[in-house]
């Protein structure tokens, strides 16, 4: 029997190549690969953090000035269009293919680590509390969907209105024309390839962490790399029955059902921990982060040069940036028949909103719990981010059964962004085909596993070589986002100034005239377009 492959012959042949390169290396000369890692990393975040930090503000003015202005009333589609999905579903595929695995094992880990170790306050006192919370807003709400925004919607603008195919290099289409059909649509796609590759792998490494700490703390097995290599297989072998099963029955109903899973895990920590102290910190807070919005934003640690910034703050733009590929793909396909101003704040507001309360039930709880057992919660973050949360659910009453509701929920969300991502990978490779064979996605899916596999295996704990993955493939793709943002401004305004007989199509290579159609609304840009099934 013939295997059938739908593949773009360039993007699928080098990505291949360079993974499994890296996956070779990774087994072969391991500490050779750590020693690289750690002299990559410290050299970007010393001499680009100016830039991530510039870069990433820029993107959150950008998106928010395209949802405010006249531009905003475009539809992702034609403009008589209904969405797909529904508002909850349409959310909860957001949230969890945006965040997932990383609000779990950073809940707790963070806000504690940050109140030990502020970057300008004192450790371990209110201030710190404040300052803790602040950053932890800082890093996981909207600078970070902004840059999910961008991609996104440059995506879904081009395919939904325009009719070129789902795939990165379309976003291009302004300033390369025909070219991006070519080596430079090419290499484009393929830079988002690795991006998808490794900031998945990231997230990847991290759930399995978190997952093995689980066990433990339940007394089923012992924390070490051959478990957790285990566990990447076996999770893996799930999250490929699910993409088997496809987007609308596999990781739509897992989005739905994690978000449930991860609704009642916090409802319980808010009622059964300080509820009251919980609730006025999260206010407090919330107002904290949005009255330091702009100065947290240029913040660059220029005069301490204390390395804080670096730790925490690059590596989260790095793991966003670096996730953006995936994301936006994956919500560009979800949200056909958005306007962009819908596009844009519900993707701002909603998911962000749910993130923080999120963060402020179990930051407010930890920082609770620390207190009342004289600092043993926040030693333990210390030692071991990935117990951190286990260590909170077990001051907690029904410690048990939280504890396998965490790990549960860890679990399906390592196979959501599995599936996801998979699915997105498949697009790039195989020129933006939406349907493409199965086996495909299986591939993938089995590359994402073992590259996170590699990663555990190189660096102190895995955390290093997850953190210096995230920052170093987030380089080059940052700069395929700023001509994007580029080219999208340059697109809206282009369109905004032609009468319908005066447009093109540029899915025509030609670039011919299409005739109005006569629909009030319609734009002559939406026939022959590839995205939503």
């Amino acid at each position: 029997m013939r295997l059938r492959l739908e593949t773009n012959p360039v993007v699928f042949g080098v990505s291949v190549l360079v993974i499994l390169t890296f996956l070779i290396a990774g087994v072969v000369a391991t500490d050779t690969l750590e020693r690289a890692f750690a002299t990559l990393q410290q050299g970007i975040a010393t001499t680009l953090d100016w830039y991530y930090v510039l870069v990433v503000g820029g993107f959150l003015v950008f998106v928010v000035w395209l949802g405010a202005s006249r531009f905003g009333r475009i539809r992702l589609g034609d403009q008589d269009e209904k969405p797909e999905y529904r508002y909850l579903t349409w959310f909860a595929m957001l949230f969890t293919a945006g965040m997932g695995i990383g609000l779990v094992f950073w809940a707790v880990a963070e806000p504690l680590s940050h109140f030990t170790n502020p970057p300008m306050a004192e450790g371990g006192t209110a201030a710190a509390q404040a300052e803790a919370m602040r950053f932890t807003f800082f890093h996981w709400g909207l600078h970070a969907w902004a840059i999910y925004v961008l991609v996104g919607l440059s995506l879904a603008y081009f395919s939904y209105r325009h009719g070129l195919p789902l795939s990165i290099r379309s976003t291009l289409h302004p300033l390369l024309g025909g070219r991006i059909h070519g080596r430079w649509g090419d290499a484009v796609d393929t830079f988002a390839v690795f991006g998808t590759m490794f900031g998945v792998a990231t997230s990847l490494g991290f759930g399995i962490l978190q997952v093995n700490a689980g066990l433990a703390d339940l007394g089923l097995l012992e924390q070490s790399t051959t478990v957790q290599l285990v566990l990447i297989a076996v999770i893996t072998l799930a999250a490929i029955a699910s993409l088997m099963a496809g987007l609308d029955k596999g990781i739509l109903r897992l989005s739905v059902t994690n978000l449930g899973v991860g609704v009642t895990l916090m409802t319980f920590v808010l009622l059964a921990g300080p509820t009251t102290q919980i609730l006025a910190g999260f206010v407090q807070q919330l107002g904290y982060y949005v009255q330091t919005l702009p100065e947290t934003t240029l913040w660059t640690d220029a005069q301490a040069r204390t390395g804080w910034q670096a730790s925490w703050t690059i590596f989260y733009w790095g793991w966003w940036i670096a996730w953006s590929p995936f994301v936006g793909v994956f919500i560009a396909r979800v949200s056909r028949g958005r306007t962009i101003r819908e596009f844009v704040f519900g993707i701002l507001l909603v998911p962000v909103a749910l993130t923080f309360l999120w963060m402020a039930v179990f930051g407010n709880a930890a920082f609770s719990i620390d207190a009342a057992t004289d600092g043993q919660l926040s030693a333990q973050v210390a030692e071991d981010p990935a117990i951190a949360l286990f260590g909170l659910l077990g001051e907690l009453p029904l410690s048990t059964i939280t504890t396998v509701l965490a790990i549960l929920l860890v679990a399906t969300y390592f196979v959501t962004s599995s599936d996801s991502a998979s699915l997105v990978i498949d697009l790039l490779t195989s020129g933006g085909n939406t349907d493409p064979p199965k086996i495909q996605r299986v591939f993938w899916a089995t590359l994402e596993g073992a590259i996170a596999a590699v990663l555990l295996l190189t660096g102190a704990g895995g955390l290093q070589a997850l953190q210096t993955a995230a920052i170093i493939t987030a380089l080059p793709f940052s700069l395929i986002m700023l001509v994007m943002a580029y080219g999208l401004a340059r697109s809206l305004y282009a369109d905004d100034r032609l009468q319908p007989l005066d447009r093109i199509s540029l899915a025509d290579p030609d670039h011919e005239r299409v005739p109005d159609t006569g629909e009030p609304g319609r734009s002559p840009f939406a026939d022959g377009v590839q995205g939503a099934p």
